[in-house]
């Protein structure tokens, strides 16, 4: 079977995309794990390689075959994507419930605080002995 010019090139850029599915995989192991400083660092990687994907990717042409793996590997990774986000939506929800219950009770002890100043003993104003 002969191959077209390109093809090195175009396995190159599967190969890509294929370590962009790995990256997505560990990411959602560390979002499963609530790992979140792991996940943000690979994150951050992450970001880079489709930025730099998106770039190869350009003009590229692939043949059938190629493009059906294009379609399966982005496929999964969309997926993965999507996993990835469910965990840190609930995530925010949680963290925005624990500032909210962080706010309540400084603003409970703001309140029962600041009047103490108002509290008069009764010592001071009615000394021992008077009816």
């Amino acid at each position: 079977m002969t191959q077209h010019p390109e093809s090195g090139e175009a396995e190159r850029l599967l190969a890509c995309y294929e370590a962009l599915l790995e990256r997505s995989t560990r990411m959602l192991a560390k979002a499963r794990e609530e790992a979140w400083e792991a996940l943000i660092e690979e994150e951050s990687h992450y970001v880079q390689e489709v930025e730099r994907l998106a770039r190869e990717d350009q003009g590229q042409a692939l043949d059938t075959a190629q493009r059906e793996r294009k379609a399966d590997l982005l496929e999964r990774i969309l997926e993965q994507d999507m996993e990835v986000r469910r965990h840190l939506v609930a995530r925010r929800d949680e963290l925005g419930e624990l500032i909210g219950n962080s706010r309540r009770k400084r603003d409970l002890e703001r309140a029962y605080r600041h009047p103490q100043s108002a509290v008069i003993e009764a010592r001071k104003r009615f000394p021992e002995g008077t009816p």
